[in-house]
């Protein structure tokens, strides 16, 4: 007979805690993405201009508005999500003194 394999699965806290930290793990992507986008952005021009001044670079007050938004975005999110990944100091489970009598084994 074969041994009893434990459970396949993690737990639920283990598993969302381990795709939390992929997710923060993707932000500096998703931000370097948000901020090559204005790269991509044409200036308005016109109607009476040519269309070759139609190519010209973004208004400048409307790229730096949306990276201080991008920017503030990131910055709340990463807070949001550090904060799931924060230990957490009230599980008993985890607590070695609390297994050993709260005194440290002594």
């Amino acid at each position: 007979m074969t041994p009893r394999r434990g459970p396949v699965f993690v737990q639920r806290r283990t598993y969302r805690r381990r795709r939390t930290a992929d997710g923060a793990r993707m932000l500096p992507i998703l931000g370097a993405i948000l901020f090559a986008i204005p790269l991509l952005w044409r200036g308005g021009g016109e109607a009476g201009q040519p269309a070759a001044d139609l190519a010209a670079t973004a208004r400048t007050a409307w790229v730096m508005g949306y990276l201080f938004v991008v920017w503030l975005g990131l910055v709340v999110l990463s807070g949001v999500v550090s904060r799931f990944l924060r230990p957490e100091d009230d599980d008993p489970d985890d607590d070695p003194d609390a297994a050993a009598g709260g005194h440290g084994g002594r």
